[in-house]
């Protein structure tokens, strides 16, 4: 594969890390820099390290995983897109007290890492693409770490840009497109 042709690879699987980046954004009282890179850093050491698992274990790993892997991501979506819709409407019930903690998406590691595996299960499976061609594995696994890093940490930041004007609507908005993910995952898988 050339360099181009990995390039819009690591597009293309780092698209529903900026949609869910988006999502995080908007559901969060601030979108700050650090937020930005904490997001960035999970999905793209995840999508970095899913094809270059998914390059060694080949079709053993990826064939078992390869059944499930949407329908994993879809619970993991739609877990985390419910928990936000509830946090949003139960701090609508409770009045004007402040953000309901449960509707404040929290950058926590295991919230993070939840997100990241969502996200990064079909990159094992272009790991295996990968496998059968001449790409060069550890120039694809830097590319694609370091596109996913930009371009959810982006997401996460124009979230945060819509977030601060629209607050308790905006949370509402992240968790349904996290579901929309969800259900687009197991839709066109």
């Amino acid at each position: 594969m050339t360099t181009p042709e990995l390039f819009f690879l690591a597009l293309g699987l780092s698209a529903d890390a900026f949609a869910v980046g988006v999502g995080l954004g908007l559901g969060s009282s601030e979108g700050g820099l650090k937020k930005s890179i904490i997001a960035g850093a999970w999905f793209g050491i995840f999508q970095a390290a899913m094809p270059l698992i998914g390059f060694f274990a080949a079709t053993r790993v990826a064939g078992a995983v390869a059944g499930y892997s949407r329908w994993i991501a879809f619970a993991l979506l739609l877990f985390l897109g419910g928990r936000m819709l509830y946090g949003a409407f139960k701090k609508e019930s409770d009045g004007p007290e402040g953000r309901d903690r449960a509707s404040e998406v929290n950058f926590a590691a295991r919230h993070m890492f939840i997100l990241a595996v969502a996200t990064s299960i079909d990159a094992l499976a272009a790991g295996v693409t990968l496998a059968f061609t001449d790409a060069n594995i550890v120039a694809a696994v830097i590319l694609i770490g370091v596109v996913t890093f930009f371009v959810s940490a982006t997401g996460v930041r124009i979230g945060a840009v819509f977030g601060e004007k629209f607050k308790n609507g905006a949370t509402i908005a992240g968790g349904i497109i996290l579901i929309l993910i969800g259900v687009r995952v197991v839709a066109v898988g």
